[in-house]
């Protein structure tokens, strides 16, 4: 097998007796001790629809993995419901739960001395938890999806959970009634999955995919659909050759493995979240990756897929018309992808795609060709300039305009700009400034999903910009800005803006200014004091201790 940790517990400690007989007790025969021990980290609750159905996949693996000879164990991770908290103080606790999911499989794992590890995840944070795990581990590991939602309908149209936020702007400005307003909630979501266009979840997805540590395919199943669970089983098979031939994750997400993820979020139009999470991942693994690689990569990458929320189509659509492999074929055959780059399945990127076609197939819109794709470039733009020191990042897709200044209506929390925008307080031309939502000042960077759906809800999505130290749901698009470093919370800029000082948003000249001079920044700041801490106990109070800058991906350690 290998070096690998099983046989440090059995050579060191399953020989006395009392070690052996805690093992007995959970199923162990005298035939089971030799065997590879598997962790099986279950996301599985009833919390989210998202994570709905991952009791049924970790049976099916844990099946699967026995009849492979191996030992699986399975264990508990947390979730928390992006959808659900959206928009309350409990979103505070959406980042953080990253730390703690990495934390608690990274716990057990070495607390047991696991030989491998199969990861299953559904959530926003259940996906780069798990990876952020997988990278401080290093042993072979598997990600397994839980799948995505299908797609809700109402009147024709397709709907997914960003439909009932746009539904609120829209029921306030008098588009639609209260009626349509509950059919939307009702309709929107189902039954089980992750939420359904190319949002955080599902761009997590691909890009773990792309990254070469799921299997190709799995990233745009429906949670629902059999060929999920099929899925899960084959995961279990492909983790037992990869523990038998000590395949690590650390040969698997290298550098070039990274860059081929970056493409893959660029040609779907994937969430700003990529950003964050891939950041973060890389870091753990020791990856030398900085926030100008996206920038790079995007001036590379044409936008391929017609995808929610700026598109038309949801996950399940990709899938039908052939998934993140098609994606990835056309990618390798533009000399994009590291083709040589080695996948948890044993096999190089190029020879996972040896037999899928890189042509579009025709009479459909959800990916087209690289000669006429809907964006020349990626939509993931990194701004700099006197607001965004450090960095920021802009999502540019869907919107007419790319270039914004306007007069900044400032607000020091999320909460206060909700109330600006359902008062009918923001106009056309205005600048949303939304500040003290950053990792150390939220803390935990709050998505700012309802402020951004209820503008557009509003029919001002296309003159109106926004900008925050916080970041923004996989479901936002718009004029918008998140990720905006240094944050206020430390002093960045951002929190020396006032109401009525002009503020520039130019995705092509990838800037972010207030029209302000150096002395007046100076002046201001002299009169600024640091906040005090809104929490000090409990897990928000140790995460804004220990929580780097966004720049580096929001990592505590």
């Amino acid at each position: 097998m290998g070096n690998n940790f099983r046989s440090k517990l059995i050579t060191e400690g399953v020989e006395r007796s009392p070690n052996r007989a805690m093992l007995r007790a959970v199923g162990f025969g005298d035939e089971d001790f030799s065997k590879p021990i598997i962790g099986i980290a279950n996301g599985y609750s009833t919390i989210t629809p998202c994570n709905l159905s991952l009791g049924k996949l970790a049976d099916d693996a844990m099946a699967a993995a026995k009849a492979e000879g191996l030992m699986p164990q399975v264990f508990g991770t947390i979730t928390i419901s992006d959808g659900i908290s959206m928009g309350t103080q409990g979103m505070k606790y959406s980042l953080v739960s990253r730390e703690v999911i990495a934390d608690s499989i990274e716990t057990v794992c070495q607390g047991q001395q696991m030989d491998g590890l199969l990861a299953i995840g559904g959530c926003d944070k259940n996906m780069p938890g798990a990876m952020i795990a997988i990278a401080r581990l290093d042993i072979p590991a598997i990600f397994v999806y839980g799948g995505t939602i299908k797609a809700g309908h109402l009147n024709g149209k397709d709907l997914t959970v960003v439909s009932a936020f746009e539904a609120v702007g829209e029921f306030i400005a008098g588009k639609i009634d209260e009626t349509e307003l509950c059919e939307v909630e009702k309709k929107a979501c189902p039954g089980a999955g992750s939420c359904g266009g190319m949002y955080t979840a599902n761009t997590m997805s691909s890009a773990i995919e792309a990254l070469g540590m799921s299997l190709p395919f799995s990233s745009t199943m429906a949670a629902e659909d059999d060929e999920k669970r099929t899925s899960a089983k084959e995961s279990a098979r492909v983790l037992a050759k990869a523990v038998e031939n000590n395949l690590l994750p650390s040969q698997i997400m290298t550098r070039k493995a990274f860059e081929n993820a970056i493409a893959v979020v660029m040609a779907t139009g994937g969430s700003t979240n990529a950003v964050l999470h891939l950041l973060a991942i890389a870091h753990s693994m020791k990856v030398d990756l900085n926030i100008e690689d996206f920038e790079t990569m995007r001036r590379k990458v044409p936008v391929l897929c017609y995808l929610k929320p700026s598109g038309q189509y949801v996950a399940t659509d990709l899938h039908k018309v052939g998934g993140i492999p098609l994606v990835m074929k056309i990618l390798l055959e533009k000399g994009i992808l590291h083709g040589d780059q080695m996948t948890i399945t044993g096999k190089t990127v190029a020879e996972n795609l040896a037999d899928v076609s890189g042509e579009v197939p025709e009479n459909q819109d959800v990916v087209r060709s690289w000669e006429n794709p809907l964006y020349a470039e990626g939509h993931l733009a990194i701004l700099n300039g006197n607001l965004a020191e450090e960095n920021a990042v802009a999502k540019i897709t869907g919107i007419k305009s790319r270039q914004i200044t306007g007069k900044a209506k400032v607000f020091d929390s999320e909460e206060l700009a909700m109330a600006a925008i359902i008062g009918r307080k923001i106009e056309s031309g205005d600048v949303v400034v939304i500040r003290y939502e950053g990792p150390k000042g939220g803390p935990r960077m709050r998505e700012m999903l309802a402020p951004t759906s209820a503008i557009i809800g509003l029919g001002l999505g296309d003159s109106v910009g926004l900008i925050t130290d916080g970041r923004f749901s996989g479901g936002t698009y718009g004029m918008v800005v998140g990720h905006v470093a240094p944050e206020a919370a430390v002093g960045g800029n951002i929190a020396l803006v006032e109401n009525g000082d002009l503020i520039t948003i130019d995705a092509d000249e990838r800037l972010l200014e207030v029209h302000l001079s150096d002395e007046e920044l100076t002046a201001r700041r002299a009169n600024w004091k640091m906040p005090e801490p809104r929490f000090t106990r409990g897990v928000i109070a140790k995460y804004a201790k220990l929580v780097s800058s966004a720049k580096y991906g929001a990592v505590t350690d």
